[in-house]
């Protein structure tokens, strides 16, 4: 059985995507909730963000974005399938923190004009502070 449902979503009983364990409604889906629960951490926040941008949340993805350093709209390439998450290292980002950074590669694969697959890699330190006790993404340290 597919971990997607025929309308595409996640199905929230699937494993999560972020490589963490849980299922997803227990793991990111329950921050990607419009009424969600705040990510604890800054590490917890960067798994669900790529777990956003695999499932195609931009409006998460904005949402939980700096106000000075989010675009003013995101459009997510359909045709990007992101693979893995590895988490390399993290500096502060903790429960009782106001800063942190979190070094990933998350691996990717998409299909070039002629159909030939491609597998690619980001690789990036970003940096997360929290403003009103929420953690949002700031940009690349």
């Amino acid at each position: 059985m597919s971990d997607f449902r025929p309308d595409g979503a996640l199905r929230p009983d699937a494993p999560c995507l972020c490589g963490f364990g849980p299922a997803y409604a227990e793991c990111c889906g329950r921050f990607h909730a419009a009424e969600g629960t705040a990510a604890p951490t800054a590490e917890a926040l960067m798994r669900s963000r790529y777990t956003a941008f695999a499932v195609g949340d931009a409006a998460y993805l904005l949402r939980t974005w700096h106000p000075d350093t989010r675009p003013r709209s995101l459009t997510l390439d359909p045709d990007v399938q992101w693979t893995r998450l590895t988490i390399v290292a993290t500096t502060g980002g903790g429960l009782l923190e106001q800063t942190g950074t979190v070094e990933f590669v998350a691996q990717y694969r998409t299909r070039g004009p002629d159909g030939s697959l491609h597998r690619g890699r980001q690789h990036e330190d970003s940096r997360f502070v929290r403003i009103d006790g929420a953690w949002v993404y700031q940009g690349t340290a």
